[in-house]
């Protein structure tokens, strides 16, 4: 049995605690928050502990640590947790500074338990299942991919003055997807941001509505789409042109029930948010985890995919302030 010990109680905290506690080889054995009350309330839900966060890293009988604390504490976390001989997963990013995320993964390249990053999309099955298909040579050499990622509403603008931005926050999922996709990070990108959703991100220096190209080396070529708002939902799609055909994935609606009428034809709305979307990504990302930390499989997603994903972030960034495409750096 896994003995797990939390860091962090909040939202995806809570998903997390559900899903160790859920899989039959893990166990919760220990929570830490910074607000007391988050730790007590899930920690009670689940028979866990209390503890503090540098308790829980220096407690022999726990074998893995779960970091879902704020993102500038994720670097100390791991590299803390590395050194006392603990299996990690972590949130992304490893941190907003690149040259810190590149710190940590220094640090960390010779630990002896495996250390993972928590790019969750990458478990879903549908997204999942379009890899394989990729991977099996149906639609030929890969040329052109294009990824939607609408959220339904912005985040309110104290959680964008802390979040590192669009493309450190939200968008990097879908860096990291293109990256998984291809099998390879792309030279440079190009990207153009406009504040439309919300006025106060805009004033905070942030963009809610961004388009991001990024070039390979041999040519093939991703589009990110994003946007903070989805008046219908969250919207979720994948689009894979190849050299013999085309793969797609699309959105999770809240019911498959359709009604037809004289009127017309309409449907459900796209499952609401991350949380509902993605909660099956998040039960199989935990178990690819476990197999992990057991030496039953390699770690599916790397530090150095934490790091990649960052870089082509920052140089996003960096494009929509010159205008102009910037060289990735990894």
């Amino acid at each position: 049995m896994l003995r797990v010990g939390l860091l962090g109680a909040g939202r995806i905290g809570q998903v997390h605690a559900k899903n160790i506690h859920l899989d039959p080889r893990s166990t919760l054995a220990a929570v830490s928050d910074f607000l007391p009350e988050a730790a007590n309330a899930l920690a009670g839900r689940y028979d866990a502990a209390v503890r503090s966060t540098d308790e829980i890293i220096a407690d022999d009988a726990i074998d893995a640590v779960l970091i879902a604390s704020p993102t500038d504490t994720h670097a100390d976390l791991i590299e803390k947790a590395v050194a006392a001989g603990k299996a990690v997963l972590c949130e992304k990013p490893i941190d907003l500074s690149l040259a810190r995320a590149l710190a940590c993964q220094a640090a960390t390249r010779d630990a002896k338990r495996p250390v993972m990053l928590g790019f969750n999309r990458r478990f879903d099955p549908n997204f999942a299942a379009l890899k394989a298909a990729f991977g099996a040579g149906e639609i030929g050499k890969g040329e052109l991919l294009a990824v939607t990622s609408f959220d339904p509403a912005p985040p309110p603008p104290s959680y964008v003055k802390v979040s590192g931005g669009l493309f450190r926050d939200m968008a990097i999922h879908d860096f990291d997807i293109a990256c998984w996709l291809f099998g390879a990070v792309p030279e440079r990108v190009s990207a153009m941001g406009s504040s439309l959703v919300d006025p106060e991100i805009g004033a905070l220096g942030d963009v809610d509505t961004a388009v991001t190209t990024l070039y390979f080396a041999d040519g093939r070529i991703a589009v990110i789409k994003n946007s903070r708002r989805a008046a219908y939902g969250y919207d979720q799609r994948i689009e894979l042109l190849g050299s013999d055909g085309l793969l797609s994935v699309g959105n999770v609606n809240e019911t498959t029930v359709s009604r037809a009428s004289a009127a017309g034809v309409t449907g459900a709305k796209p499952e609401h948010f991350f949380l509902e979307r993605y909660a099956r990504a998040y039960v199989a990302e935990w178990a690819s985890f476990v197999a992990a930390a057991f030496g039953e499989a390699e770690v599916p997603v790397s530090v150095a995919d934490g790091v990649n994903a960052l870089a082509i972030a920052e140089a996003a960034t960096a494009s929509v302030k010159s205008g102009a495409a910037v060289e990735v750096s990894v």
